[in-house]
């Protein structure tokens, strides 16, 4: 049973923690916080140890009656691993500063800098790669979406490019002070975007060129790829492919999921905790071949999906399993995710 802390119990904080704690083969031994907030307290409530990332900090946690069992610095001894979920720039920080000082493994979220950390992770595509490793930063939301189905499709009929058009959410549903009111932002307004050149820290060298849009919604990020192929494959080939492919989800429109707001609806209905989607779902009507081009459209939901491939990789890391289909199953299992 490995010990596992997460640094900052936030949006992913707490998913991640939540994730970990249903695994059988690793545990939570604490979660740090900064702020005596309703999370916090939440913390507490759901039985997980509570330590202060600030330590002058620790007058606020007593006034506002918040048990907690330390600082951060108790907490570092304790573990095998931390996932650090801190705002982005400051997990490179802590590696720099504190985790390497303290001989202590770290995973970072899709905030950080690949080239800050040095090795970046997707389960289906570079989980080899992480083996034994002591940093490795769990690609972005809207990356992990794209590997999840680009790489079944190149496994399938082999992929000679990538356009995608990314239409992304302008803040978490929590979030108060960012994102369009009444507008659709270039973000950025240059082309490439990010996120192609972070898909090909996990996926080498394939072809991808991405834009990006923000625009006035919360709940999730839509893509629209344009995907041209190798070897001719029909669309029926794709189908049974993605419904093959685990954290992939296809849904249809005829039967009533025809916006990003009917596919959370959908996530609340099968009865997730906080309405979480972690499978990436590809409408089955968008997937469309001309002139052996596949075209499709999918939602990400930003707050949940890179979550199972936090767990994966603290067993990669831990070298706790070298096969990423049994680390797959294993987390989806526990986790409540199907295929």
């Amino acid at each position: 049973m490995k010990s596992v802390g997460i640094n900052g119990y936030g949006t992913i904080g707490k998913r991640v923690a939540d994730a970990v704690d249903c695994q059988d083969d690793m545990k939570i031994v604490g979660v740090t916080k900064r702020t005596p907030d309703f999370e916090a307290k939440m913390a507490v409530s759901k039985g997980y140890d509570l330590y202060i990332a600030a330590p002058e900090r620790e007058k606020l946690f007593n006034d506002a009656g918040i048990e907690i069992s330390g600082t951060i610095d108790d907490l570092y001894d304790q573990l095998d691993i931390i996932v650090d979920c801190t705002p982005g720039g400051i997990g490179a920080k802590n590696m720099d500063n504190i985790y390497r000082e303290k001989g202590l493994k770290a995973i970072f979220q899709g905030g950080e800098k690949h080239d800050a950390i040095g090795k970046s992770f997707n389960s289906f595509t570079n989980f080899e790669d992480a083996q034994g490793a002591d940093y490795v930063r769990v690609v972005s939301c809207n990356t992990t979406g794209l590997c999840r189905t680009l790489n079944p499709i190149d496994e399938l009929a082999g992929i000679k490019k990538v356009r995608a058009v990314m239409v992304r959410r302008g803040s978490d549903p929590g979030q108060i002070k960012s994102g369009p009111i009444n507008a659709i932002v270039p973000n950025p307004p240059t082309v490439p975007s990010h996120h192609g050149p972070d898909v090909q820290t996990v996926m080498y060298g394939l072809n991808i060129i991405t834009m990006a849009l923000l625009v006035p919604t919360t709940i999730m990020h839509q893509h629209n790829l344009m995907v041209e192929l190798k070897d001719s494959v029909g669309v029926d080939d794709v189908i049974d492919k993605l419904e093959s492919t685990s954290r992939v989800l296809l849904l249809e429109t005829e039967k009533g999921i025809d916006s990003t707001a009917t596919v959370m609806e959908y996530a609340r209905d099968i009865g997730r905790p906080r309405g979480d989607l972690f499978e990436i779902a590809v409408w089955k009507e968008s997937l469309n071949i001309v002139d052996n081009e596949l075209f499709y459209m999918q939602a990400i939901h930003q707050e949940s999906d890179v979550v199972p491939e936090n767990v994966d990789a603290i067993r990669a890391m831990l070298e706790m399993e070298s096969d990423p289909s049994k680390s797959i199953e294993k987390t989806n299992r526990n986790m409540g995710i199907s295929g």
